[in-house]
């Protein structure tokens, strides 16, 4: 059974785009592929962080993926913690040192992130590195992303295959990055040039997971369109249209050309309002279902099951590898 791998950081409430880009195609996908399912809470710290927060997140972030359909009852299925499993940084401490500088800086995320603060740490730098030893550990064939991660599976990709040349074998699997057909970059509703995020400084910027359902409808009816009246999907032109059919598209289920053919000859008021009607009754489900979840033990009892299980594989795998450069005595 090929291996699927993604991860959520824990730095905020997840939002529609964290579902859209990764938990659905989780699900999606659970029957098919041996999961890993883990929360990067050290790719978290890139940028400064209450631990009290931290804490709490990665627990929340397990229980949402599991009401949102996660099932962590397959065998095939491991949920764990990054930062309990040490082979992480480990291994990326070695893929660091066949990495370059340059190949670093020019990483968007990068580039965005540094440029909001004057003073950032060598992590914004090396973290995707991180990234790439998070999927080379365990071999995984399939990474779901949306686009704007697709350059951090290049990376994984090119030290793959780096590695192998160097050492003369097939350590690592080069993994290929997953994108959904439909739903790959969810956009900011107040600016659609932009991406939809956790840690956006405008609350009616994102739509998260746990929003009320006031706060739902609010934001969409809000969200920023165009002077036009046109109901059409046209990302270049059109970007913040584009995005509300892109919404209404994962959440109804349809693909983008129903959706365009259902809302043929409406307006925008109801674009907005029949999005937010297929939003709330979706998310209102998944928050009953958290809500269970988080009063019970389920979610501690799932991530004490991957731990174990991936700690085990990443020892191996880490093995290997250091002794593939040479480290250890003979």
């Amino acid at each position: 059974m090929d291996r699927l791998l993604t991860g959520l950081q824990p730095s905020g409430s997840l939002t529609i785009g964290n579902y859209c880009g990764g938990i659905s195609q989780v699900t999606k996908y659970q029957n098919e592929y041996e999961t890993f399912l883990f929360v990067p809470d050290m790719h978290a710290i890139t940028v400064p962080q209450d631990p009290v927060a931290l804490q709490k997140n990665i627990k929340q972030a397990v229980g949402m993926y599991l009401a949102c359909g996660v099932d962590a009852t397959l065998d095939n299925m491991h949920i764990y913690v990054q930062s309990e499993n040490l082979y992480h940084a480990n291994l990326s401490w070695i893929l660091e040192c066949h990495s370059y500088f340059g190949e670093l800086t020019r990483m968007h995320q990068f580039k965005m992130k540094s440029q909001k603060n004057e003073s950032f740490t060598s992590g914004l730098v090396t973290y995707p590195v991180l990234m790439a030893a998070d999927i080379l550990l365990y071999d995984a064939k399939y990474v779901p992303t949306g686009i704007d991660q697709k350059q951090h599976v290049e990376l994984a990709r090119n030290l793959a295959e780096r590695f192998n040349n160097k050492y003369n074998g097939n350590f690592f699997t080069v993994p290929e990055p997953m994108i959904p057909e439909v739903g790959a970059k969810i956009r900011d509703l107040v600016n659609p040039e932009n991406k939809m995020s956790k840690s956006t400084d405008n609350p009616k910027a994102s739509i998260f997971l746990l929003d009320t359902e006031k706060d739902i409808r609010k934001k969409i009816m809000s969200a920023k369109t165009d002077s036009d009246t046109l109901v059409a999907f046209d990302e270049e032109n059109k970007p913040g249209v584009s995005n509300l059919l892109t919404i209404y598209s994962v959440f109804a289920g349809v693909t983008i050309e129903e959706a365009v053919a259902k809302f043929d000859g409406a307006n925008y008021g109801e674009l907005k309002r029949t999005t937010a009607d297929v939003l709330v009754e979706k998310l209102m489900a998944f928050q009953d279902k958290y809500n269970e979840i988080m009063a019970s033990g389920i979610v501690d009892e799932a991530m004490d099951k991957g731990r174990e299980y991936t700690n085990e594989i990443a020892a191996k795998k880490y093995d290997e590898i250091r002794r593939a450069v040479g480290f250890g005595r003979v």
